[in-house]
């Protein structure tokens, strides 16, 4: 065992235990809801409050769905409250504890033919510790081209891991392409759609023309305490784990926490919620380090990809607002591009809060203010079936229809040079070129041809 390896199984399992008890949703629901009108848009949103209703996707215009998590215990009086209103609902998940179950093949973690080295495949979703070991094993196996880098440590006191790819003789002189996933804890299409990124680029020689003038910084799991809490105890869980000022209401939501237009829209002061956005900007240690290694990097990274679920879309700054930037129509033009890679899967694009809502304190949105240009965020799938249990067995479509779409953004990083790093600060106001008027050219809301 290489000892790269050693220091980060030691490292992981240092971690502290995680000792909540196994949330069970046996006999759980999850209703798709479309509301109709404003009004009852509204309507759902006071009554998941009133009810403490876990919500999974809100209902991002009229006619578009909101899921919502349905307790067995609420299950008979929410119906009269839906009858009384006059609201339909379809039945998405009949029984979410078994969709839970049934995400992974089994489960344990099935070891692959080099178990020796690595457990790591892409037929079940795994846990950080083969995510990491995954990601000691190339650095150690392919030293010229892979480097396994500690931006620094989780507030649970695990690793923050960030793998650079690069072929250069002088790493860092290329312009570069950043990659994150796990931002929030219960996506695991992100992880393991990031992961499988990193297996085509390093493991697969075909792909060597992808490593070409351009180096590759990919972080998988932003979110590893939270990440590994969805495991042990709670599927659903969305936060960070830090402690906050309710002792019952632990994590910060990390897309609300970077520090452009931080607390704004979008955003709650209430620790019991899913998008509590902390008590400052980079209250997190996990968003801190983060933000802190591409500020260094900022001068090389020319694209920012951050990738969640669910939902099918590519989204575009600036998701605080529904504000333009003033280089917007590049920056669709290269999204729609991408997006016609895509065979199999359709996604939507366009401006954050215009096509789903506004969110202040996201990264995407962040990145873009310090001067990355090309910054987006991809919501992958499904769109509402399955949500965050997606099988396990749609790891690898995932994964294999994005991956030409690489290419295009690729080709784009390559023509742009880079500049010798400075320490700019980041902006903490929009560029007053910066727009609310929607530019010209449409948004594709389909399979490109």
């Amino acid at each position: 065992m290489s000892l790269l390896l050693l220091l980060t199984i030691v490292a992981l399992q240092s971690s502290p235990a995680i000792s909540d008890p196994a949330v069970s949703y046996s006999g759980y629901k999850v209703w798709a809801i479309s509301p109709r009108t404003n009004e009852e848009n509204q309507f759902l949103g006071k009554m998941s409050q009133q009810y403490g209703l876990t919500v999974l996707r809100e209902a991002r215009f009229v006619n578009s769905s909101m899921d919502l998590v349905i307790p067995p215990t609420l299950e008979r009086d929410l119906k009269n409250v839906m009858d009384n209103a006059n609201i339909p609902f379809v039945v998405a998940i009949n029984d979410l504890q078994t969709a839970i179950d049934n995400q992974n093949s089994n489960n344990d973690e099935i070891p692959n033919s080099r178990a020796a080295a690595h457990n790591m495949t892409w037929t079940n979703y795994h846990r950080l510790s083969n995510i990491y070991g995954y990601m000691s094993y190339l650095a150690t196996t392919y030293p010229n081209l892979v480097t396994l880098i500690n931006i620094g440590t989780s507030y649970e006191k695990r690793p923050l891991y960030v793998l650079r790819i690069s072929n250069s003789s002088s790493p860092g002189t290329n312009p570069a392409i950043w990659i994150d996933g796990g931002i929030h804890a219960r996506e695991w299409i992100s992880p393991a759609t990031v992961s499988y990124f990193i297996q085509q680029l390093v493991e697969v020689p075909a792909n060597a023309k992808l490593l070409k003038n351009v180096d590759w910084y990919i972080m998988p799991v932003m979110n590893p305490d939270g990440y590994e809490y969805t495991f042990v105890s709670n599927r659903l869980w969305r936060k960070t784990r830090s402690v906050t000022s309710n002792p019952s209401c632990p994590g910060v939501d990390p897309n609300r926490n970077f520090g452009y237009k931080w607390g704004g829209l979008g955003t709650s002061t209430n620790p019991c919620s899913d998008i509590f956005k902390g008590t400052k900007a980079f209250s997190e240690p996990e968003t801190l380090a983060t933000s802190n290694y591409i500020l260094g990097k900022s001068s090389q990274i020319k694209l920012y990809l951050t990738f969640h679920s669910y939902g099918q879309y590519a989204l575009i700054p600036y998701g605080y607002d529904v504000v333009y930037p003033p280089d917007y129509n590049d920056m669709l033009a290269l999204a729609n591009k991408a997006v016609s890679k895509f065979t199999k899967y359709q996604f939507s694009v366009g401006n954050s809060a215009a096509l789903l809502y506004a969110a202040a304190g996201g990264s995407d949105d962040w990145a873009k203010s310090i001067g990355i240009k090309y910054s987006y965020t991809f919501e992958l799938a499904d769109t509402g079936a399955n949500g965050f249990t997606l099988p396990a067995s749609q790891i690898l479509p995932v994964g294999q229809d994005f991956f030409p779409a690489l290419e295009v953004f690729v080709s784009q990083v390559a023509t742009t040079t880079t500049v010798r790093a400075t320490t700019t600060k980041p902006t903490t106001k929009l560029p007053t070129t910066a727009t609310s008027k929607k530019p010209t050219i449409t948004p594709c809301r389909c399979i490109c041809p």
